[in-house]
């Protein structure tokens, strides 16, 4: 009898636990996420381990410093907008030149965040001293060692803010140094399939790792696991890669070859197949315009205040059938005058269906709203006493603490 194959799932790429040896698969935080139901993803951070410690590590998170970097495949290159093809000659050669100088212009930018439980990366937002990263990463920390591009010298760093919904956070340096370089980041909307990406960060306590990829997909939702630091954030919009990422990468860069930051690196696919190992060719990362956005408003107000997030005015939870399945979100109580509200939704009404996205938890209602926009119009479908109904919401912006 043929056993059903369980599917890949996402889970975040978050801080790992502090452990010995730099392959000491501990438990990830945050845990295993969803990404539109099929796919499962590993936190990116990792555990405390010294680069040195394992030669054999680089070339198993396959990984090549700023000094090395690798030829890329025929394949991957061939989807370089504007780069000569390998196939012509001195081609490849060129190729590894666009690696090489965007490696130049970006891995310096590129920090290790250390805290008491873990490992991950970062990277300079400003010449001040702040520095962008998962929240994951910064977990329930007030303080961090930040240590540099080509430096093995840690500096203080305090916490600015976090916003969890979004999985960002910002940190500062307590004496920020001459000659920081903060990073440039790219436009979002200009990110499509078939990019060269790479990937940028402290996988597995590795300083300065850098993998390559393409853009896989663009537009994912996906929704990690509760965990220490994590709420179970739900995350739309972000950018699929084949770049590895690996514990450690968390909060690290993916760059395009104008070496402009495009996304920060946050989740990797695992296979629950294979014990959690790695489903190679899967990851995830926050979009730029998200990353600048939150980074900006936690920097000016140490808060967010618009989150750029849809809502409904409505708080929920998951509804169950009468056989204890879960089979949509009540609604339970209305924000008076918000969108929900305005459109006659009631407490007790069950949301089955967000546009054509069948709503079967409060996950699942959360994941329908994350891909959409706040001001845009949704048909919003519910049962009340027995009857559907389907109504349109002009959607609001969710709130912040």
């Amino acid at each position: 009898m043929n056993r059903k194959k369980e599917p890949t799932r996402p889970i975040p790429a978050g801080p790992r636990p502090t452990g010995p040896k730099a392959f000491d698969r501990g438990p990830l935080v945050p845990g295993a996420v969803a990404v539109l139901t099929a796919l499962a993803v590993a936190g990116c951070s990792s555990g405390s381990s010294s680069p040195s410690s394992s030669s054999a590590a680089a070339s198993s998170a396959s990984s090549a410093s700023a000094s090395s970097a690798s030829s890329p495949a025929t394949s991957a290159s061939s989807a370089a907008g504007g780069s000569a093809s390998p196939g012509g000659p001195g081609g490849s050669n060129q190729l590894q030149a666009d690696y090489q100088k965007v490696i130049r212009n970006v891995l310096p930018s590129v920090v290790q965040i250390t805290t008491s439980v873990g490992l991950g990366s970062g990277i300079v937002y400003d010449d001040k001293g702040d520095i962008v990263t998962n929240a994951h990463v910064v977990g329930t920390a007030t303080t961090f060692a930040v240590t540099l591009a080509g430096s093995t010298k840690p500096l203080d760093a305090t916490l600015v803010a976090t916003y969890p919904d979004s999985d960002l956070a910002v940190i500062r340096l307590s004496s920020p140094p001459d000659g920081l370089r903060p990073a440039a980041f790219g436009d979002s909307t200009k990110v499509e399939l078939g990019q060269i990406t790479l990937a940028m960060g402290s996988p597995l306590g590795l300083a300065s790792s850098v993998t390559q990829g393409i853009v896989s997909a663009t537009g994912r939702t996906v929704t990690e696991p509760r965990g220490e630091g994590s709420p179970g954030a739900v995350i739309g919009n972000m950018v699929q890669t084949s770049a590895a990422i690996n514990p450690g990468n968390s909060g690290g860069a993916l760059v395009n070859l104008d070496s402009q930051v495009i996304g920060i690196n946050t989740l990797a696919a695992t296979e629950p197949e294979a014990n959690g190992a790695a489903a190679p060719g899967i990851g995830f990362a926050i979009p730029a315009s998200t990353v600048t956005s939150i980074a900006d408003q936690l920097i000016k107000d140490g808060k967010v205040t618009n989150s750029g997030r849809a809502a409904l005015g409505i708080s929920a939870a998951t509804y169950f059938d009468q056989n204890f399945r879960p089979a949509g979100a009540v609604v339970v109580t209305v924000v008076a005058g918000g969108p929900a509200a305005s459109a006659g939704i009631q407490a007790g009404d069950v949301i089955t269906k967000i546009g054509d996205t069948p709503v079967d938890s409060l996950n699942s209602l959360t994941g329908a709203l994350a891909s959409l926009a706040p001001g845009s119009k949704a048909a919003v479908t519910y049962s009340r006493d027995g009857r559907s109904a389907t109504v349109d919401v002009t959607l609001g912006t969710l709130g912040t603490p």
